[in-house]
């Protein structure tokens, strides 16, 4: 860049909360700190990253932030323009709705874009549920897969559900999902309908909350009858792995 240009912004990737709790539990004060000091920021929904942004720095009047916003509809042809600010030099904060920006998330193509213009990015310590579910799952974590949502119709959902097992079983590997949290409870029955019996399955339920549910057992322990969890409009990651 020539010398005379004004240096481009960064873009922060800035993890939320998974849910309500002291955000000293899940971001380093550093994070925390570096987060009260931008101006603009990329969210994807206004209401909810007030509220967070007000707990990071409880002395600033939030509505004086400039927030965009950058969601499941956002056209492509808008993501230039949301780059923008950065091209002049002004920093910007790219929130997730709950977790870690662009890892199932909208975000994912600002980033790639920002790398396109040679835009520095720098991912913020924070959050995951995929890799929080993965960790307490004690499935295999050294070779895995997120999928991200499984199909909704039911015929298509369950032949999904037997490739994966299959894939899992031929590469020992770790199938990861989640699914809408109102569908969980007709995920959790299709699980354990389709798949063998000796197949483990992690259902992570409502991450870092004073509910937390993480289990893990067979598909024939998960029978029902069993004591399954209520997972019904939980944010749940679900884990699978079979055995050959």
């Amino acid at each position: 860049m020539p010398a005379d240009v004004m240096p481009y912004g960064t873009l922060y990737l800035i993890p939320t909360p998974l849910g309500e709790g002291d955000l000293s539990w899940i971001l380093p004060a550093g994070v925390q700190q570096r987060v009260s000091l931008l101006e603009r920021f990329i969210v994807e929904h206004p209401k909810t990253a007030r509220h967070f942004l007000k707990q990071i720095n409880r002395e600033r009047v939030v509505q004086t932030l400039k927030l965009e916003v950058l969601d499941e509809h956002t056209p492509a042809t808008e993501l230039e323009a949301l780059l923008a600010p950065l091209l002049v030099g002004e920093d910007i904060g790219l929130l997730s709705e709950a977790g870690c920006p662009a890892i199932a998330d909208p975000g994912g193509m600002l980033v790639r874009l920002a790398h396109r213009r040679q835009i520095r990015v720098v991912p913020f310590v924070g959050p995951s549920a995929i890799l929080l579910a993965l960790m307490a799952s004690g499935l295999n974590g050294q070779r895995f897969r997120f999928h991200g949502y499984l199909p909704v119709a039911p015929e298509v959902r369950n032949k999904k559900i037997i490739q994966l097992e299959k894939a899992s079983i031929v590469a020992d590997e770790t199938q990861i999902f989640i699914e809408t949290p109102y569908r969980n409870q007709k995920l959790l029955e299709a699980l354990v309908q389709q798949c063998r019996v000796e197949t483990d399955l992690c259902v992570a339920s409502n991450l870092t909350q004073a509910d937390e549910v993480v289990l893990t057992q067979m598909i024939g322990e998960w029978r029902p009858g069993s004591n399954w969890p209520d997972l019904h409009k939980k944010p749940t990651v679900f884990l699978l792995h079979g055995r050959g």
